[in-house]
């Protein structure tokens, strides 16, 4: 007897979406240039599914200089010209944009002595929150938590960082753990 593997119904069949889920989704992730390019992912995909930011995301990674906040805060308007007709990502010239203020945002909050991680992390305690969901329409779209954090992000400057940007963010570095309780990546951390 074949035994039938849960996941959370959000994923469709695509392997790429499959190992995402089953490898990153949800495991909390510490890196600071992880979490800077998660935060500038999640802000590409407002109005867009998360599948479309998956496949093209090893393009943004090339054309945002493995999101090097130092490199990517040296594009000036030219290259934005150049990167809204680079059909490997997103052609919005507000979200092109947003990254590029957003690494200067993380490079002033550098300079000022703020780790990215430690402040990030500081939302929730520096230790995951664990929700046991029976189903994916138990899942808020955003948090008090998600609000706050994109209130801060906000006040630093940031752009495309809005509070179920936030949340989404959270689920993806791991902040938050929403996997499904009969998910397999719920029954492996339990």
């Amino acid at each position: 007897m074949e035994c039938k593997i849960i996941r959370c119904s959000w994923l469709n069949e695509d392997p790429i979406y499959i190992t995402y889920h089953d490898t990153e989704w949800g495991k909390p992730q510490y890196d600071n240039i992880r979490l800077f390019e998660m935060i500038c992912l999640e802000g590409q995909q407002a109005g867009l599914s998360w599948i479309t930011i998956l496949k093209k995301r090893d393009n943004y990674r090339r054309l945002f200089h493995n999101f090097d906040p130092y490199k990517i805060a040296q594009l000036n308007s030219e290259d934005v010209n150049k990167l809204l007709t680079d059909s490997g990502i997103v052609r919005h010239k507000g979200k092109i944009e947003s990254i590029v203020n957003n690494a200067k945002c993380y490079i002033t909050m550098k300079e000022n002595g703020e780790d990215f991680s430690d402040f990030i992390w500081g939302y929730v305690n520096n230790s995951p929150i664990e929700n046991y969901w029976k189903s994916n329409c138990e899942i808020p779209a955003e948090t008090d938590v998600s609000i706050e954090l994109s209130k801060a992000l906000k006040r630093r400057g940031f752009k495309y960082v809005g509070s179920t940007i936030c949340y989404a963010f959270m689920q993806a570095c791991g902040l938050v753990n929403d996997h499904i309780t009969d998910c397999i990546c719920k029954m492996q951390d339990i």
